[in-house]
């Protein structure tokens, strides 16, 4: 996907957003710091991430500035409620700075945390990869504590296959 305007890349950017934020009901309040492993991230660790990653570090590299990202632990916001509003803020943040660029912005060169410059464009759409894949764990930490979570786009895939069955029977 190229990013050839600010307001098509702003609507799909608060569609991305919605549908991770969808599933934060889903997630237990007593379970946002539950971990399958010593290594691995929290749900509490996970959506720390996604907002402070998002704000400190591509927003302010949209700036054209040095990332400021320090992590993502419990010191951010600590218990459920203040996770998921640490989350929303951030977007927040992050939305007033986007929704500040200018077409030529999208297409200058910004410099990544590792050094190497990268087009605008193509940095935002690397953002909303990094946010699909973080929501993927999510849904994969859900499957794993035996909670259902809702189909992405609506329909399950045993859904989509029975449908499919459905018309080769008529």
């Amino acid at each position: 996907m190229q990013i050839t305007d600010l307001d098509t890349f702003l609507k799909y950017y608060q569609r991305v957003k919605g549908r991770t934020s969808r599933l934060f009901p889903y997630i237990p309040p007593d379970k946002i710091e539950w971990k399958w492993g010593e290594k691995s991230f929290s749900f509490g660790d996970l959506i720390r991430h996604l907002a402070s990653i998002e704000r400190d570090m591509y927003a302010e590299n949209a700036r054209f500035r040095p990332s400021r990202y320090n992590g993502c632990g419990p010191e951010l916001a600590e218990g459920y409620e203040a996770v998921i509003a640490y989350y929303k803020k951030m977007q927040e943040e992050s939305y007033a700075i986007f929704s500040q660029l200018s077409e030529e912005d999208l297409h200058k060169k910004c410099k990544t945390p590792a050094g190497i410059e990268i087009t605008l464009w193509k940095w935002l759409r690397a953002m909303l990869e990094h946010e699909i894949h973080h929501r993927g764990q999510i849904y994969v930490y859900l499957a794993m504590l035996g909670i259902e979570s809702p189909p992405i786009y609506g329909l399950t895939s045993e859904q989509v296959a029975d449908l499919r069955s459905d018309e080769n029977t008529n």
